[in-house]
């Protein structure tokens, strides 16, 4: 294959996640425009990947553009209430996501060996041992904290949100650690996560 050839297969794929994720019937106002909520969502993961790693690996930005491919088919709705109730919803999400993505990068023509090495970083499996897959997870993160940190403190108690950034915070490496705390939050919302990550007595 091409160099030529080797790039648009990989922007079909951007293109075709993007299309799928376009179909979001919820939006997000965006500089004054409403738009899919996951298709801005995948587009923050691959601006946030750029910034942080230049020069990731192509299976990275694929799996990072189409980490919540389609979300919103699979809601949380329809699981139990309750902590079990989550981690199967999320376990779930994880193998849909990967099968969706799976779908699409066979179609636009990517080997085996690619698409399955996309969905073990969409599965998030090995995290803290797998270098790509704490790439993934520390970009993720940096998108939350920069982007969703927000609307989630509105919606949860603060000892709720003390735990979500407990938890989000032990997920990642040092380095996204350091950069998450160079990140430009109002003063609110940095008390918070330093509030999460001060040693507990």
């Amino acid at each position: 294959m091409t160099e030529t050839e080797h790039t648009q297969r990989f922007r079909r794929a951007i293109e075709e996640f993007d299309r799928a994720n376009a179909d979001d019937p919820n939006f997000e106002r965006v500089s004054g425009t409403l738009q899919a909520k996951e298709l801005v969502y995948s587009q923050r993961m691959t601006a946030t990947l750029d910034e942080f790693e230049p020069t990731a690996p192509e299976v990275v930005r694929l799996a990072a553009r189409c980490q919540h491919i389609r979300r919103w088919t699979v809601p949380r709705s329809t699981y139990p209430e309750g902590r079990d109730g989550y981690r199967r919803w999320r376990s779930d999400l994880a193998q849909f996501h990967a099968e969706t993505a799976a779908d699409i990068l066979t179609r636009v023509g990517y080997d085996a060996d690619t698409v399955r090495r996309v969905q073990v970083l969409l599965r998030k499996e090995r995290l803290k041992v797998d270098a790509e897959v704490q790439l993934l997870e520390d970009v993720a993160c940096l998108v939350f904290l920069t982007y969703y940190l927000p609307a989630f403190v509105e919606q949860h108690e603060e000892l709720k949100v003390i735990e979500v950034l407990r938890k989000t915070w032990r997920k990642m490496s040092t380095r996204g650690q350091s950069v998450a705390l160079e990140l430009d939050l109002p003063d609110d919302l940095r008390s918070l996560v330093g509030s999460a990550i001060a040693p507990v007595e």
